[in-house]
């Protein structure tokens, strides 16, 4: 018979097994939660009532090589409206809502907007009213609300161009990410880690209705980086000015000594501001359509006529000409069963090498065509920096210098000697771009191809142009020469200015082509290299998209000239 005592004894041992298990668990969690996940759990504990606030960092200007404000930023002024803890806003404050309405000619907020307001108005938090406000409204603010518990100005900081379209392809544009600003294009994104700078972060202690009650700064935010660019925006006010804006095309001015890029216009062009705010749809079609995002300076395009400088290095260097021979233009030679024409079809007349340049005869430069290897005259275009980078900081085309192995790998077919003949007047499969024109253009008179910069502090870096002296001064005088008596000559002799020039009228289809659809209007080239009073040296090209010929560049050359000429004597009088 079982004993009654013994089995309360063997419940109350099970039941103090039970607690003792019960409290091991108890303890084992408590170990868990207050040591193991100890991080984990304080930092929910924190979030009950502490709140984390980035302050955003102010982001670095652009300036020129003079220090002018190219992108900066400018204060903005937003009405906010502070919750003070009611249920709902009163009449009062919906009246003074109203009013603002009024003052500011706005229209009165939504049911949403009201509603947000209400909601502010209960939580103690702040709700914008009205953003953006011009210095107007402004003043019409603090005259009508000078002093209100709920009405408050705060300011923030934009993106801001005061130069607006100007140079706007180099420049860049920004992002309208309201979390953080970003470069999307030209400077704003090459140097967007130096311009970034550093957030900075507001803590927050709030109760339980989510009410503010302390704050502490625990990092403050670091400006970025001010870029220095090798721009001069007065130079670049001159280009822009001269460059009609119906006009498709591009202008650039370099110091051929230094590869600083002194002014950029690329057409058409584009206000970076219009990207701090949400665009419309249509907006944006039409920036597309038009292609306005190309940097037109940096593409390329047929080099025509300026290719034979080119042609008429590889000729004298090569032995198949010399600069004392003549030739006799009839407008045409023949090759083949084919005849090459030149552009003046009643032909030139007797001209030596010289004249052919300045009057830009295509007949001599086609028998030289006859002469020369394909490969040779590659050879010579690589030589003057065609056909691959010019070492720019920002993205670049590098065009296409033809060969024979080149037309086998990329066409399937064979390079007809033909071929050569239109390549030695820049055209065939020739592509460059107006940078490149510069870079050759320059090398001519300084005997080293520079790489350009648009960064002050980027290197002056160039290598040594390995053509003979007599050759380039020969391509000097002839240079010289077609500003004087030949296709250039629409440039006015300017006092104190000294212009070398070449111009070029590009095919970019047949002539039969060409006649029936003015799409296919030649390209216009004008490149020159000159000085002030014998110093300051710069290259100019121009490039006009289509332009039927070389009149239309070489008439914005000629006003370019004039204005610069104006602008260089006055700075020199100051």
């Amino acid at each position: 018979m079982n004993n009654p005592t013994n089995s309360i004894n063997k419940k109350i041992i099970l039941l103090f097994h039970f607690v003792i298990c019960c409290f091991l668990i108890i303890i084992g969690r408590l170990i868990h939660l207050q040591i193991i996940n100890e991080y984990t759990m304080s930092k929910r504990a924190k979030q009950n009532f502490l709140r984390l606030q980035k302050i955003k960092s102010y982001r670095g200007e652009i300036v020129d090589c003079k220090k002018r404000l190219i992108a900066t930023n400018k204060v903005i002024y937003h009405l906010y409206w502070q919750g003070s803890g009611n249920k709902t806003l009163h009449t009062q404050q919906i009246e003074d809502i109203k009013k603002v309405s009024t003052l500011l000619g706005k229209e009165y907020f939504d049911e949403k907007k009201m509603h947000r307001l209400h909601r502010a108005e209960a939580l103690q938090k702040k709700d914008i009213l009205y953003p953006n406000l011009t210095h107007k409204e402004l003043c019409i603010i603090a005259e009508s609300f000078p002093i209100h518990k709920n009405m408050s100005i705060q300011t923030s900081l934009e993106r801001h161009y005061p130069y607006q379209t100007y140079a706007s392809h180099l420049i860049g544009y920004i992002s309208n990410n309201q979390q953080a600003c970003v470069g999307k294009m030209g400077i704003e994104k090459l140097c967007e880690n130096s311009l970034r700078g550093t957030d900075g972060t507001y803590l927050y202690a709030i109760n339980s209705f989510g009410k503010h009650i302390d704050q502490l700064l625990i990092k403050q935010p670091s400006i970025g980086s001010c870029i220095f660019t090798t721009l001069d925006m007065e130079l670049q006010e001159i280009a822009e000015t001269v460059f009609p804006l119906d006009i498709i095309g591009s202008l650039i001015v370099m110091n051929p000594e230094n590869g600083a890029i002194r002014a950029l216009v690329s057409r058409p062009t584009f206000d970076p501001g219009l990207f701090l705010s949400r665009i419309s749809y249509s907006t944006w079609d039409d920036l597309q359509e038009n292609n306005t995002f190309l940097n037109r300076a940096f593409m390329p395009f047929p080099p025509g006529s300026i290719f034979k400088l080119i042609t008429t290095s590889a000729a004298l260097e090569q032995g198949i000409i010399n600069e004392n021979d003549t030739w006799y233009c009839k407008g045409y030679t023949t090759f083949g069963k084919r005849k090459y024409y030149c552009a003046r079809k009643r032909g030139h007349g007797r001209l030596s090498l010289k004249q052919a340049v300045a009057q830009s005869c295509n007949t001599l430069f086609f028998e030289i065509g006859k002469k020369l290897d394909i490969d040779i005259l590659a050879d010579y275009a690589r030589r003057f920096g065609l056909g691959q980078s010019t070492g720019i900081s920002l993205q670049e085309q590098y065009g296409l210098v033809p060969t024979r192995e080149w037309k086998k790998t990329v066409k399937g077919q064979q390079w007809w000697p033909g071929e050569t003949l239109s390549a030695a007047i820049g055209q065939t499969f020739l592509l460059a771009s107006p940078l490149q024109i510069a870079c050759l253009i320059g090398s001519i008179f300084t005997r080293k191809l520079i790489t350009p910069r648009i960064l002050e502090n980027e290197s002056i870096m160039s290598t040594d142009l390995p053509i003979k002296e007599e050759t380039l001064h020969f391509l000097k005088k002839s240079m010289k020469s077609v500003v004087r008596r030949g296709t250039g000559k629409g440039i006015p002799t300017i006092q104190d200015l000294e212009i070398f020039a070449k111009t070029s009228t590009a095919q970019i289809s047949s002539l039969e082509k060409t006649a029936q659809n003015k799409a296919l209007l030649e390209h216009g080239w004008f490149a020159a290299y000159f000085t002030f009073k014998g110093n300051n040296p710069l290259v100019l090209v121009l490039l006009v998209e289509k332009a039927g010929s070389s009149r239309v560049p070489t008439t914005i050359a000629k006003q370019f000239f004039l204005k610069y000429k104006k602008w260089m004597t006055e700075q020199t009088i100051v």
